[in-house]
């Protein structure tokens, strides 16, 4: 996860207009038709290594690897074969926003919230809404093996998804609490997280999901792939999980 840094609060305009192209092109190789949804996120984009100057919110400052390693990975969740029109998600541990951001964007009927722990994060997050005038998004300042207790966010959204640094076992502990049953957690791997998808199958049986076939994808122009583990809710979180912080990192299932 990013980490706040004491840089004195001044921060540079940014433009990223000039990858509005290489967006544009990113997106319809990944098959995603959007009105507008470029533009928007190039002003994301701009926002964010602004942002960047005085707090640390992203390692990749390449105007063009943002594009294609934050804007067009998260993007590529469009395609992995689900219905997010008119559903709700929840993206834990966003940080600066990714992937849950872009596809709310890219899909302005999705219902997202974002969630971390970091309130500035939050904060920021909630200038960058406004900022793009998107509605149906919530950004919450939470813990998320706490939130996951809390009602109306337990067995609740259709999605969960993340792209935080952490084994699937403590992914699946952290995020399938919140999806409802029918609905699915998605999370954003490594190819060669074959291994570790295979350890986590007991953990997520725990709580109730089921793996699905893993979708490999290529990020377009990148010259990356990336995949997306899949797991299905079956059957409501057993009380009790998630654990606290302290016990997860102790003990994973």
């Amino acid at each position: 996860m990013p980490h706040e840094t004491n840089t004195p609060q001044a921060s540079t305009p940014v433009s990223l207009t000039p990858q509005i192209p290489r967006i544009q092109r990113g997106l319809e190789a990944l098959g995603i038709h959007t009105d507008g949804g470029a533009e928007t996120l190039a002003r994301y984009g701009a926002m964010l290594l602004a942002q960047n100057q005085v707090m640390n919110l992203t390692a990749i400052t390449d105007p063009d690897q943002v594009v294609d390693l934050h804007f067009l990975d998260s993007a590529a969740l469009l395609t992995v074969g689900e219905d997010f029109k008119h559903k709700t998600l929840i993206d834990v541990g966003t940080g600066a926003g990714f992937p849950g951001m872009p596809l709310k964007i890219l899909e302005p009927a999705l219902n997202v919230t974002l969630l971390d722990s970091l309130g500035k994060r939050i904060t920021w997050l909630e200038e960058v809404c406004r900022a793009l005038q998107l509605d149906n998004i919530t950004c919450l300042h939470a813990r998320g093996e706490e939130q996951a207790h809390q009602e109306g966010f337990r067995d609740s959204f259709d999605y969960a998804v993340s792209r935080a640094v952490a084994s699937l076992e403590v992914l699946s502990e952290l995020c399938l609490p919140y999806v409802k049953v029918g609905g699915k957690f998605l999370a954003m791997k490594s190819v060669d997280s074959g291994d570790e998808v295979d350890r986590a199958a007991r953990a997520v049986a725990k709580l109730g999901g089921l793996l699905l076939p893993r979708v490999d994808y290529e990020i377009p122009g990148a010259g990356v792939t990336h995949r997306v583990v899949v797991v299905e809710k079956i059957a409501p979180t057993p009380k009790g999980y998630p654990r606290r912080w302290a016990r997860i990192q102790k003990s994973p299932l």
